[in-house]
C-alpha cells in the first residue's frame, strides 16, 4: 500500500506534445456521457469563510482506463496587493481495484498546464485560423502557462498583456521566452485581437464586448464561482458559448448565470463531431475546468514517473 510523492518532478515529467492529445480525446469521451468512460459529479465545494475562499473537490473514475484520481483545490478572492496565493492544489491518483492510495502529486503544475491546454485546444477549434494576435489579461501562473502553450501551438505575430498593475505586467514579459506587448488598459489590449484569454482574479466583469473584434475568439478562465465574473453581458450574447462541462458551467460560471446565456456546446460536443465550430462568429469559451483533465495529467505523470524510475 506504498504510495509515492511527486512534486519536484511534474513539471519535466509533463509536456504539451504528450498532455494535449490526451486531454482532446478526454473531453470527447466527457461529453459522450458514457458511464464506463467517465463518471465525473460536479465540483463539490466547501466555502472557507474566514479566508475568503472555498475548497473544491472533484474526483472522477475512468473505468475502461483504470484511472481514479480526486483533485483537493483551494481557491481564494484575495484582495489587490496580496502575496498569498489565489489557489492551491493537490492531486491524488488512487488504485480503483484495491481503493489504495498510489500517488499525491502537487497540483499547481497539473492546473496550470491542463487548463491551458484546454484551452488552446478551444482555440484550435473554434479561433479563426489566420489569427495573428494574442491578448492575454491577467500576468500570473494561468497566464504563463496560457503564453507558453499558445505559443507553441499557434504562430502569433503579436502579444499583448495587461494586468492591474504595470509591475506584474512587465514581471510576466521578463518571465516568457518571447516579445511581449504590456497595454495600459484592457480596451487598448483587446482592441482587434483575434484571440483573448482571461485569466485574471476579477469577480466583476472586465472584458467589454463592445471592445472585441467581431470572430475573436475568448477564452475564459476565471470567475469560477457563480457570482463571479470577466465577461459583460453583450459579449456573453452575441457570442457563441462552449464550455468544457454544461452542468459545471451552469453551477459555477456567473458569466453564464448572470448574463443568461445560452451555452451552445460542449468542446466534447465538437470534437465528437455532434456541434459545428462556429470560427466565423465571436466564440467564448467558458473553462471551469474538470475532474478528468486532472485524471487524465495526473495519469499521465505517473506513467512517465515509472517509466523513468525504471531506467537502468
Amino acid at each position: 500500500l506504498d504510495f509515492i510523492t511527486i512534486q519536484n518532478e511534474v513539471e519535466q515529467l509533463l509536456q504539451y506534445r504528450e498532455l494535449t492529445p490526451r486531454l482532446e480525446e478526454a473531453l470527447g469521451k466527457f461529453s459522450r456521457r458514457d458511464s464506463a468512460e467517465v463518471i465525473q459529479p460536479v465540483r463539490t465545494t466547501v466555502p472557507l469563510q474566514k479566508h475568503s475562499g472555498f475548497l473544491g473537490v472533484m474526483p472522477t473514475y475512468m473505468e475502461n482506463d483504470g484511472v481514479l484520481c480526486t483533485k483537493f483545490v483551494c481557491f481564494y478572492k484575495r484582495e489587490e496587493g496580496s502575496t498569498l496565493p489565489a489557489t492551491k492544489a493537490t492531486v491524488m491518483l488512487l488504485d480503483p481495484e484495491y481503493g489504495n492510495v498510489k500517488a499525491v502529486m502537487d497540483g499547481e503544475v497539473i492546473t496550470g498546464m491542463r487548463t491551458a491546454a484546454v484551452s488552446a485546444i478551444s482555440a484550435k477549434l473554434l479561433m479563426r485560423p489566420e489569427a495573428e494576435v494574442l491578448t492575454i489579461l491577467g500576468s500570473g501562473l494561468q497566464a504563463l502557462s496560457h503564453y507558453n502553450v499558445f505559443t507553441e501551438m499557434f504562430s502569433f505575430k503579436e502579444i499583448r498583456v495587461w494586468s492591474r498593475t504595470r509591475q506584474s505586467a512587465e514581471g510576466f514579459c521578463r518571465s516568457v521566452s518571447g516579445p511581449v506587448t504590456v497595454c495600459a488598459s484592457v480596451e487598448e489590449a483587446v482592441r482587434g485581437a483575434d484571440a483573448i484569454v482571461t485569466v485574471t482574479r476579477c469577480t466583476e466583469p472586465v472584458l467589454f464586448g463592445q471592445w472585441v473584434k467581431p470572430g475573436a475568439h475568448v477564452a475564459a478562465v476565471g470567475a469560477c464561482r457563480p457570482n463571479w465574473r470577466e465577461l459583460d453581458d453583450v459579449l456573453m450574447k452575441e457570442a457563441v458559448v462552449y464550455t468544457d462541462s454544461r452542468e459545471g458551467a451552469m453551477a459555477e460560471s456567473g458569466d453564464i448565470i448572470l448574463s443568461g446565456a445560452e451555452v451552445f456546446a460542449e468542446l466534447g460536443d465538437v470534437i465528437n463531431g455532434v456541434k459545428p465550430a462556429h470560427r466565423d462568429k465571436t466564440t467564448v469559451f467558458k473553462s471551469l475546468g474538470m475532474g478528468v483533465e486532472d485524471a487524465v495529467s495526473a495519469q499521465l505523470v505517473f506513467d512517465q514517473w515509472k517509466a523513468k524510475a525504471s531506467l537502468p
